[in-house]
């Protein structure tokens, strides 16, 4: 699964509708740019692509009074938000995801009803726990990585890895029952991206052709 795909998707949503600089201004306000692949040249491609996909919708708007041309909004359609959907579902349930994938996943954890999101995270825990018996039905992490020579490190970063993300998840869900954060339906909603107008303290500043569209 790509990151960006489902980052765009979750930003033009979170707007209602957006020009293709207020995505890009919002994913590096996350700091995407940091920990994916949402570089300036992914998310307007990412755009088009979508649009051409029928999962955002292009509106043409007049340019500015001040001139310069006219710029495109996107407004995510229905069959979009089923992707967005199926995409944020299957990235919080598949614990083996690129971490960008997993970081995009719990930027939008809380679009989701807290029941839900609680029953695909301990799915996420189930896949784990399943992966890693397969695992030690051949390498016993108590006897340490030596057991297969130096290739053990392997089985033992493997092992500490997954360890780690059963901890976290389990952390979570414990935060999550317990009231932490505003889920779909229960009030007005954590506001994660910026009002029009307002300065990106994130921002790269670099300078792209998309920026003007």
């Amino acid at each position: 699964m790509s990151a960006i795909r489902l980052l765009v998707l979750g930003a033009v949503r979170q707007h209602g509708r957006a020009h293709g600089y207020q995505v890009r201004n919002d994913l590096e306000y996350w700091g995407a740019h940091e920990w994916s692949n949402a570089k300036p040249g992914s998310i307007y491609h990412a755009l088009k692509q979508l649009a051409k996909q029928g999962l955002l919708h292009a509106h043409e708007v007049a340019p500015s009074t001040v001139g310069g041309p006219p710029r495109t909004e996107y407004e995510i359609t229905d069959p979009g938000t089923e992707e967005f959907f199926r995409l944020l579902r299957a990235a919080l349930t598949s614990y083996d995801q690129q971490m960008d994938v997993k970081s995009a996943a719990i930027g939008f954890l809380v679009e989701l009803p807290r029941a839900e999101a609680v029953a695909l995270l301990k799915e996420r825990t189930r896949g784990i726990d399943q992966w890693r018996a397969s695992v030690t039905e051949h390498y016993i992490p108590e006897d340490g990585p030596e057991q297969l020579g130096h290739i053990g490190e392997i089985m033992n970063l493997w092992i500490h890895t997954a360890d780690a993300e059963a901890a976290w998840t389990q952390g979570l869900i414990a935060r999550i029952e317990g009231g932490a954060y505003t889920f779909a339906g229960e009030g007005e909603p954590f506001v994660g991206v910026l009002a029009d107008g307002v300065e990106n303290p994130y921002a790269t500043g670099e300078r792209h052709p998309g920026d003007a569209r």
